[in-house]
C-alpha cells in the first residue's frame, strides 16, 4: 500500500542500513550510528524540493551565478525520545535547520497519545516542518504531534519516520491527507501491544540501551 502522500525511500543504502538494524544482536552504538547514518538518507529525499534562489559568487577562475537555498527556514520537529537520534542524523546535511520539541508517551492501557512537552521556534508562519519519528505504529501520536503543530501555522510539514504499520499509515492518512510521509519501508500489522512487525523493537530502547 502506497497512496500520493506516502513515499517509500527504496534506495539500496537505506534498504540494506535497515536490514542491519532490524538485527536484535545489534549492539547499542552500532545501532545508534545506523539510525543517524539512515536519517541523514532520509534527510537528502525529504529535502528534494527545497527552493533554490541564484546568487553572485566568484570561483578561483570566474564569477557565476550559483544555485543556493532560499534562506534557512527549515525546522526539524523532535518527537521525544526515539526522535532524537533521526534529529542528530539529519543534522549533518542540514546543520543549520531550527530544531522544535515534543513530548509525548503512549499510554498502554489506550494506546492513545499523552503530551507532556512542546516547545517550538518562533515565527513559524514562513517555515518549513521535518517532523520525525522512527516509527509510526497505531499512528496516534504522529497524528498528535501534528495536530499541535498544525496550531503553529506553519508553511509546510513533512513526516519522516524509518518504518509505518499500515493500519498507522491509514489512520495518519485519514487526519492529516495534506501531509507527506516518507519512510524506508512499510511494514505489514500490528501486534497486540501496537507493536509493529517485523519491525524494529522499541527505537528509544536499543538506541540509550535502557533496556
Amino acid at each position: 500500500m502506497t497512496a500520493a502522500n506516502v513515499k517509500v525511500i527504496d534506495h539500496p543504502l537505506v534498504q540494506h542500513k535497515l536490514t542491519l538494524m532490524r538485527q536484535k544482536e545489534r549492539s547499542t552504538n552500532s545501532f545508534r550510528e545506523l539510525l543517524g547514518e539512515i536519517s541523514a538518507l532520509l534527510a537528502y529525499e525529504v529535502t528534494r524540493d527545497l527552493p533554490l534562489v541564484y546568487q553572485e559568487i566568484e570561483t578561483p577562475l570566474a564569477r557565476t551565478r550559483a544555485p543556493m537555498l532560499e534562506g534557512k527556514k527549515v525546522v526539524l520537529v523532535n518527537i521525544l525520545r526515539a526522535g532524537s537520534g533521526m534529529v542528530d542524523g539529519m543534522l549533518r546535511i542540514l546543520p543549520s535547520a531550527r530544531i522544535g520539541h515534543i513530548g509525548l508517551y503512549r499510554d498502554p492501557a489506550t494506546l492513545g497519545s499523552v503530551e507532556y512537552y512542546f516547545k517550538m521556534p518562533s515565527e513559524m508562519a514562513d517555515r518549513d516542518v521535518i517532523v520525525v519519528d522512527p516509527m509510526i505504529a497505531t499512528g496516534n501520536s504522529a497524528i498528535a504531534a501534528v495536530d499541535r503543530i498544525k496550531t503553529t501555522g506553519p508553511k509546510s510539514i513533512k513526516f519522516v519516520c524509518i518504518l509505518a504499520a499500515r493500519e498507522g499509515l491509514a489512520n495518519f492518512q485519514e487526519n492529516h491527507p495534506d501531509v507527506t510521509i516518507f519512510a524506508a519501508a512499510i511494514d505489514e500489522r500490528l501486534d497486540e501491544r501496537g507493536y509493529v512487525l517485523p519491525g524494529l523493537g522499541d527505537v528509544g530502547d536499543r538506541m540509550f540501551g535502557t533496556k
